[in-house]
C-alpha cells in the first residue's frame, strides 16, 4: 500500500464512522420527541419511516395476493402503529440502540413480524381462504401524496379511540397492540371467540365512520 492511500484510508473510515454517528444521534433524539408525544417528531417518524415500513410488509405480502389486499396492507400498518402506541407507548420503549441495532432495522423487523401475524390471523379467520401460494403481488411505494394522507389518519385513529368505550379500548389494546390471539381475548374479556371477530368488524367500522367524519 502506497503512502497515499494508507492517508486515505483512516479519513475514509473516520467521515464514515461519523456519519453513523451523527445518524445514531438523529435517532435517539427522534425517540426521545416520540416518547413525549410531539407532534413535531411523529411527523418526522412518518416522512423517514413510512416508505420502509411498507416496503417490509410487501416483502412477506407478496406471495399471496389472492388474500391479501391492498386494505389488508393498510391494516397491518395501522396495527403496528396502534402497537408502537400502546400501552404508553411501551414497545417503542424497549428499543435499546446499546445492543447493536438501529432504529430504522428495528422498525423493518416489527414490520415484517406484524404481517407474519396477520398473515396466520387471517388463515384462521372463519371464511377466509386458507394461505396458498400464489403470483408475486406488485406492489407500487405510495406517493408522497398517500404518505401524507395516511399520517393523517394515524392521527387521527389516535384521537378516535379516546371517543370509545373502556371495553372497547381494552379490546383494540388486546387485539391491536398487544397481539393476541382472539381465543385468548375471548378468555380475558369472557366473551366468544365469534365474538372477538364481530367485535373486531365493528369497532374498524366505527373507527371508518369517525374517521370519515373527522375528514
Amino acid at each position: 500500500m502506497s503512502i497515499e492511500s494508507a492517508a486515505v484510508t483512516p479519513a475514509i473510515e473516520s467521515s464514515d464512522t461519523l456519519n453513523q454517528g451523527a445518524a445514531e444521534r438523529a435517532e435517539a433524539e427522534l425517540l426521545a420527541g416520540l416518547l413525549i408525544g410531539s407532534d413535531r417528531a411523529w411527523r418526522e417518524f412518518h416522512l423517514r419511516y413510512d416508505r420502509l415500513i411498507y416496503r417490509c410488509i410487501t416483502k412477506v405480502t407478496g406471495r399471496f395476493s389472492t388474500i391479501v389486499s391492498q386494505d389488508d396492507i393498510r391494516e397491518i400498518y395501522a396495527t403496528l402503529i396502534v402497537q408502537l402506541l400502546s400501552n404508553d407507548m411501551h414497545k417503542l420503549r424497549t428499543f435499546d440502540a446499546a445492543r447493536g441495532n438501529r432504529f430504522s432495522s428495528w422498525l423493518g423487523l416489527l414490520a415484517i413480524n406484524a404481517s407474519y401475524d396477520y398473515l396466520r390471523a387471517i388463515r384462521r379467520e372463519p371464511n377466509r381462504a386458507p394461505l396458498a401460494e400464489a403470483e408475486d403481488l406488485r406492489c407500487d411505494l405510495p406517493t408522497p401524496h398517500e404518505l401524507c394522507e395516511r399520517r393523517q389518519r394515524a392521527e387521527r385513529v389516535v384521537h378516535a379511540l379516546r371517543h370509545f368505550s373502556a371495553k372497547d379500548q381494552q379490546f383494540v389494546e388486546l387485539y391491536f397492540g398487544e397481539g393476541l390471539e382472539p381465543e385468548q381475548i375471548a378468555e380475558k374479556m369472557n366473551i366468544s371467540v365469534k365474538t372477538v371477530y364481530s367485535k373486531k368488524h365493528k369497532i374498524q367500522s366505527r373507527l371508518e365512520s369517525l374517521l370519515a367524519h373527522a375528514a
